[in-house]
């Protein structure tokens, strides 16, 4: 059969392209199969992470019905449900899906979040592009779910979206609207039109949060009886969710003066649910307040800090591990992103790795946890996704060891218990 491949010039290159995007998008949503279908898969380690028991069972078992996990433990304690089908990994290793908290390949960038200096009502959803190629990739590195979110030209860019990469269907993609509300500090937003600086942008922040606070409060004292209903409004209703913890604040801020200011006017002024996302160069030195104050760090993409003399910061020319930094502050909420496509969305674990390089202690697998559990109890997700255990969603990576060792490679990903990537069907993508 002739296909697109076969083409020379231009238009060949663009069939090729449109039956690699359609390929794709067949395997994920032709992955979803039958649901009822059960399953066991076996490994020499189950990274389960879970918060009870062992985080990691040898010669381990996961049975998986419906899309959800039934059970996990020893292999040799396993009763085989009759019928499941088995698959036995050998000597690999099988792990909860990855994900990252900071990504804006979930869909095309047609939205324009700078047209004011806040737009908490700007919803990233509108483009949505589910399964696309680069999700594919991301995939195949083992990276099963994003946060889908606004650029960083503003100060508060607008909704996000929390989006699984290897299905098809946008509902059945989708694990959370809104996803997060982002807000952006220093040296991007304060380029916004007129130029408006760090003092302005800081107000401007401070007064949106404010404002929705205060709408929020309206609502719940209306919901209690105790005053009247208040017109809605649009762009502040993302805050009620905020209030409930539906949602939570996903901020770029670094350095520490800005991170402690992200700290001060989000979560102790305005007691909303908040967490640093980059986090980078020396902001490790406000890790003690960033734990103090229940704020995780979502580190990345740059997990390594040179106090530059170009900066105006005298040190002693050595690289410092940004993570590692937050580790000797006593932070133990500590996960990575890729701001994808600013570092490819399948290098989430390389994150990792260079934070291994420079100093980070992982004798507790800090860097599997800060890939999967820690982000998944950031966003509030931590009961469907993060860790493999009964009743969550079967997001499984077979991997042929450690997820943040760079010579080993994702062999297959399971998304809510359905086969969505295989090296032995698809090939190796990364």
């Amino acid at each position: 059969m002739r296909t697109a491949a076969h083409h020379n010039g231009p238009t060949g290159i663009l069939r090729t392209a449109a039956w690699s995007l359609l390929a794709l998008s067949w395997a994920a949503s032709d992955a979803r199969g039958d649901e009822t279908t059960g399953q066991v898969l076996y490994a020499a380690k189950v990274l389960s992470l879970a918060a009870d028991g062992p985080a990691v069972v040898d010669r381990g078992a996961v049975v998986v019905r419906d899309g959800r996990i039934e059970w996990v433990g020893p292999r040799d304690e396993l009763v085989l449900p009759e019928g499941y089908a088995v698959r036995d990994l050998g000597e690999n290793w099988l792990m909860p899906g990855m994900i990252d908290l900071h990504s804006h390949i979930g869909g095309s960038f047609d939205i324009n979040d700078a047209v004011y200096q806040a737009s908490p009502e700007l919803r990233a959803r509108a483009s949505a592009i589910p399964a696309n190629r680069a999700m594919g990739v991301a995939l195949a590195s083992g990276v099963t779910t994003i946060l889908f979110i606004p650029g960083s030209a503003t100060t508060v860019g607008g909704q996000g979206i929390l989006i699984k990469t290897g299905l098809a269907k946008y509902e059945d993609a989708l694990v959370r609207d809104p996803g997060s509300l982002k807000v952006a500090q220093a040296d991007n937003p304060v380029r916004w039109g007129y130029g408006m600086g760090r003092i302005m942008l800081n107000w401007s922040i401070a007064e949106i949060s404010r404002r929705g606070v205060a709408y929020a409060k309206r609502h719940e004292a209306f919901e209690r009886g105790e005053a009247p209903e208040p017109a809605f409004d649009a762009q502040l209703e993302i805050y009620r969710h905020l209030r409930r913890n539906e949602a939570q604040i996903s901020t770029h801020t670094q350095v520490a003066q800005v991170v402690l200011s992200s700290i001060r006017i989000l979560k102790v002024q305005n007691g909303l649910p908040t967490y640093i996302d980059h986090g980078t160069f020396d902001a490790f030195k406000i890790a003690h307040v960033a734990e103090r104050e229940g704020v995780a760090a979502i580190l990345g993409p740059r997990n390594m800090s040179a106090q530059l003399r170009s900066r105006g910061v005298e040190h002693d020319g050595r690289f410092e591990g940004v993570a590692a930094g937050y580790q000797r502050g006593g932070h133990t909420q500590i996960g990575f992103n890729t701001d994808a496509p600013v570092i490819p969305a399948e290098e989430l674990f390389l994150q990792a790795a260079v934070a291994v390089r420079f100093g980070f202690d992982d004798r507790s697998l800090d860097t599997v946890r800060g890939l999967t559990s820690v982000p998944a109890r950031t966003a509030g997700i931590d009961h469907r996704l993060g860790t493999l255990e009964p009743g969550k969603d079967a997001d499984l990576v077979a991997i042929t060891g450690h997820p943040a060792d760079p010579r080993n490679h994702v062999l297959a990903v399971w998304i809510e218990g359905q086969l969505v990537y295989d090296v032995e069907e698809h090939g190796r993508r990364f």
